[in-house]
């Protein structure tokens, strides 16, 4: 048949580019959140992350420097409206008043039967999980407007579709995640804004720890993974990094939630 000859040995890194992008990943010093900063920092995006802990900040920071990446860093505990307000203040600066990707990836968890939560635990997972990635993409907005090709990507999960023995809590916190990308990718779409929503299935993360290595929780995992294998935080990294893409890809202006169970 005719039509033009594909180059099969062009690569993803050759083909796209983030080269004069900035981005803000929120808690990515570890798991899937490490792994996108990376993929971000590959593609030539200039990159700030946050974290609570100061010394994994900095130890990541100086392994991205070897490697050629261009990441800033900052402490920020995002449960605190106060912190959270000078985290874009600081990536403000830095990026000179403009943001073209806001990952919001932070996340903690709690597993317990509905019955045996305390108020204490709703608090905290819902202001980590769901008020922190509402409250930064609201503080986000200027920045991202101002780029002109701003793109947000929320970090969902599976159980915010299905039922998975995660905690009612979590999986609550997950799907409020989804309504709202649904309503800031048709409300802020006017102002070249994309927002977008990656699910993954468990994946090999520090917080996804104690269920794989339980050993009758990782078969039934396992049991309802058609691949019967659990996710690599490089394989949903790689999908943010797509989704964060500015130029010659076109999505539509409504949600699209990405399930990546594997």
């Amino acid at each position: 048949m005719g039509g033009a000859e594909v180059d099969s040995s062009s690569t993803p890194e050759s083909r796209w580019s983030l080269e004069g992008t900035t981005a803000l990943v929120t808690g990515g010093t570890k798991g899937i959140g490490h792994a996108i900063v990376e993929e971000l920092a590959r593609f030539g995006a200039a990159v700030h992350t946050c974290s609570r802990n100061e010394a994994e900040l900095n130890e990541c920071k100086h392994e991205w420097g070897k490697k050629g990446f261009r990441v800033t860093v900052s402490v920020c505990d995002v449960t605190s409206p106060s912190e959270r307000q000078k985290l874009i203040t600081t990536v403000s600066s830095l990026f000179d008043g403009k943001l073209n990707i806001l990952i919001n990836n932070v996340g903690t968890n709690k597993m317990k039967p509905t019955t045996e939560y305390k108020a204490e635990d709703f608090s905290l997972m819902m202001s980590t999980n769901f008020e922190s990635a509402y409250h930064l993409s609201q503080l986000s907005h200027p920045l991202l407007k101002a780029s002109s090709a701003g793109s947000i990507v929320f970090l969902s999960s599976v159980c915010s579709v299905i039922s998975v023995n995660v905690g009612s809590i979590y999986s609550a916190a997950k799907g409020a995640m989804n309504q709202l990308t649904k309503n800031l990718a048709c409300e802020w779409a006017k102002d070249n804004i994309r927002t977008n929503c990656v699910a993954p299935w468990f994946t090999t993360t520090p917080l996804a720890e104690p269920f794989l290595t339980d050993e009758n929780m990782f078969k039934a995992i396992i049991s309802r993974t058609p691949m019967g294998r659990v996710g690599e935080p490089k394989e949903v990294s790689s999908l943010v990094a797509f989704l964060s893409l500015q130029q010659n890809v076109v999505f539509p202006a409504t949600m699209s939630v990405h399930n990546t169970q594997i």
